[in-house]
């Protein structure tokens, strides 16, 4: 009953076997590899984007500043929801890989930015001239750090606010997989059709041992990332075990089957929540993410039994936590945690 996070789930054995491949002989270092050249044609393909730029990366928070970085200059703005995870999980890392961009933080219900907080806190950036920053890009976050997805339609109403004034625009999609399933949209409808200019791609909370792709829809920011990726210390010598991870994450749409899997457990599991006359959710559950609060008690009874999962602060007297399935959450690791909340 592990559901601390979709990051803490083992490497399907798929990626595996291609680490193993890539292992066998000598390949060319720093991306020059066979395999990223296959990736990239890929992604490509993918999003229907035959000149996007494909750069990998370890981890999600070196995707996210090396890409925001990229479009924002030290004196920008990065508009943002209040809980991304720009801002509440990467320790200041787009701050320092911009240089000192500041992050202007926007609320919204259950992890959205709405079209009326965009154009309030755009209003209210860059008004003073060279005394104040300058308003430098817009960052979304698909799927939000509250379960929640964003439509392209609620993108691209975004997307337009920000570029109204001139801003270019950033995903972070360290879940865009299960965005894409829980939606029902193309890679392209939720990113470049719909504004975005750079995605930060995710693997690793999708089976990969540890490894992101920042695709770039204009192929003129290419090169700048690649400088700030090395400078940055994010380049990798032995590329290849990147690149294999990307490629067998691509093939036969191992991606889509280990999101599907993933985001059926936690509706499972919303489902289950939800049935109890003790608990309740919090935020819609839209993918494989599930927060929720029940009855005093409850983690006592769960924890107990083995259960691992963020035991959040309490509100209202009530006990409440985040759950997050995974692509090997199994309907047993469901029904136990279900049962043991139930008492």
């Amino acid at each position: 009953m592990f559901f601390a996070s979709d990051n803490a789930s083992g490497v399907p054995p798929e990626v595996m076997a291609a680490l193993n491949r890539a292992n066998d002989g000598y390949a060319r270092s720093y991306g020059a590899d066979d395999i990223m050249a296959r990736v990239t044609a890929r992604l490509r393909a993918l999003f229907e984007a035959p000149e996007a730029q494909v750069h990998l990366v370890a981890t999600g928070t070196a995707a996210n500043a090396l890409a925001l970085a990229s479009l924002t200059p030290p004196w920008g703005a990065i508009f943002c929801h209040r809980h991304a995870h720009i801002a509440e999980d990467e320790c200041g890392a787009p701050e320092f890989f911009t240089n000192g961009a500041k992050l202007v933080l926007i609320d919204g219900a259950h992890g959205k930015i709405t079209p009326a907080a965009l154009t309030e806190a755009l209003a209210t950036t860059g008004a003073s001239g060279v005394h104040g920053v300058q308003r430098g890009a817009l960052s979304l976050t698909n799927v939000t750090e509250a379960g929640t997805t964003y439509t392209p339609a609620e993108i691209a109403t975004l997307t337009a606010i920000a570029k109204s004034h001139g801003l270019p625009c950033h995903l972070d999609g360290a879940r865009f997989a299960n965005a894409l399933v829980a939606t029902g949209a193309t890679p392209a409808e939720m990113t470049w059709q719909a504004g975005i200019d750079a995605l930060s791609f995710g693997g690793t909370k999708n089976g990969l041992l540890g490894v992101e792709a920042v695709i770039l829809f204009d192929p003129a920011k290419s090169w700048e990332l690649e400088l700030r990726r090395k400078r940055g210390g994010h380049l990798f010598s032995k590329h290849r075990f990147l690149s294999a991870q990307m490629e067998a994450y691509l093939e036969d749409d191992l991606w889509l089957r280990l999101a599907s899997h993933a985001n059926a457990m936690g509706q499972r599991l919303a489902a289950g929540i939800a049935a109890l006359n003790s608990a309740a959710l919090t935020h819609p559950c839209d993918a494989n993410m599930v927060f929720a609060n029940w009855e005093q008690g409850g983690h006592a009874r769960l924890q107990g039994a083995g259960a691992v999962y963020y035991d959040l602060r309490p509100k209202d007297g009530r006990e409440t936590a985040r759950m997050v399935a995974s692509w090997n959450t199994t309907d047993d690791h469901v029904d136990r945690f279900l049962a043991r909340l139930k008492g």
